[in-house]
């Protein structure tokens, strides 16, 4: 079993870097099961799933799906949808916050204009008090992303980023952001990386979430534990009860369409939950790395075709 669920994840993984399935996927739309766990191909069909969520009580933060863009020209269009998220945000009053990637503001062109990017989403958002949280991809991005945070962090406190337990690095990373106070996600980590700079067993990355988790929250700062495991979740609730960790200080976040009954129980029992919903045309890596993480989640694409 544990074996057929690793050739599982490494297929789709395989598949979720694949260049002409994801033009095929763009021109086919989000079918496969993509629209359970997508909130539509543009922001304005999100809105209705944000205020239902908003209404049940969780809170959202929202994606707009895409990422190694190589030009210019579209680095500035995805910076432009982020600012018009925001501000639908605002005019819609909805509870939620903005995630994005670095790579599809043109991280991969050139440092000066993923910061100019950067910096007009960051001034929209302190505008309308919108939190921006920068997604981790790759392990190959991410010290360049954690660069890029902490230089944004000391003029923009509305900014949060990630940090994935599956990587090597990730200890060291945590004591280094600790004096910007971070607002942090923590999680496992989704994308295809080696032995040598990535935990192989899951065993270990299981663990060191716990450890990154513990140590984010003694240090004070704000934590998202970005998780549908069980084992993470309770090992949480058991922390702060026994540190007398308030629950302002942390949340639980969860993808969109999924584990929906552990959602709503958590949000009973007094925790903050906020949900994962991405958006957009770029929905096919996403998908494919959702299904890479569960096997489970195979049977939404399942569903989804025999549904139309």
């Amino acid at each position: 079993m544990v074996i057929l669920e690793a050739i599982s994840k490494n297929f789709f993984l395989y598949l979720s870097n694949n260049k002409l399935l994801d033009r095929f996927a763009k021109r086919f739309g989000s079918n496969f099961g993509a629209d359970k766990i997508v909130g539509g191909e543009t922001f304005s069909q999100a809105i209705p799933l944000i205020q239902q969520l908003n209404y049940e009580g969780l809170v959202v933060t929202v994606d707009h799906l895409g990422e190694f863009v190589d030009s210019e020209e579209e680095s500035r269009d995805r910076a432009g949808e982020c600012i018009r998220c925001i501000q639908q945000i605002a005019s819609n009053q909805l509870q939620s916050e903005v995630s994005l990637k670095l790579t599809s503001l043109g991280l991969d062109i050139s440092h000066e204009l993923v910061m100019e990017n950067m910096e007009l989403i960051l001034k929209e958002a302190q505008k309308y008090n919108v939190t921006i949280t920068i997604d981790m991809e790759d392990s190959s991005r991410c010290g360049a992303t954690l660069e890029i945070y902490k230089e944004l962090k000391k003029d923009y406190p509305n900014l949060g980023t990630v940090v994935q337990s599956y990587l090597y690095r990730s200890n060291e990373d945590l004591d280094d952001l600790n004096d910007y106070q971070p607002y942090l996600r923590l999680v496992k980590g989704a994308y295809k990386e080696s032995g040598k700079v990535a935990f192989p067993e899951k065993k270990l990355v299981d663990d060191n979430l716990k450890h990154l988790i513990k140590k984010n929250l003694l240090n004070g700062n704000y934590t998202a534990i970005a998780s549908h495991d069980d084992a993470i979740i309770d090992y949480t609730k058991q922390l702060v009860k026994e540190h007398n960790i308030p629950k302002e200080r942390f949340e639980f976040q969860m993808l969109y369409g999924m584990r929906n009954q552990l959602q709503k129980d958590l949000l009973q029992e007094g925790y903050t939950v906020r949900v994962y919903l991405p958006y957009g045309e770029d929905w096919y890596g996403y998908f494919m790395r959702r299904l890479a993480e569960r096997p489970a989640n195979i049977a939404f694409a399942l569903k989804g075709v025999f549904s139309k």
